[in-house]
């Protein structure tokens, strides 16, 4: 019962960072990037990681209230 899960899981991550990498490349080509601070980028970049994470947890615990 458990591996189709574990499928799932491994391919929501597998997704989930192509479209992260897909899109920071995206940004990163843009002229306009260069004018950003390094630590600006940094720190977008960890904003988003808090917010997927956060999502992902809220997902879990909504899911996880529908199956109790």
């Amino acid at each position: 019962m458990e591996e189709p899960r574990r499928k799932t899981a491994g391919a929501m991550i597998v997704i989930s960072v192509v479209v992260g990498i897909t899109s920071l490349t995206t940004v990163m080509s843009r002229p306009r990037f260069s004018g950003y601070a390094s630590v600006d980028v940094l720190e977008l970049v960890a904003s988003g990681m808090c917010f997927g994470i956060a999502l992902v947890a809220i997902v879990r615990s909504i899911r996880g209230m529908g199956s109790a």
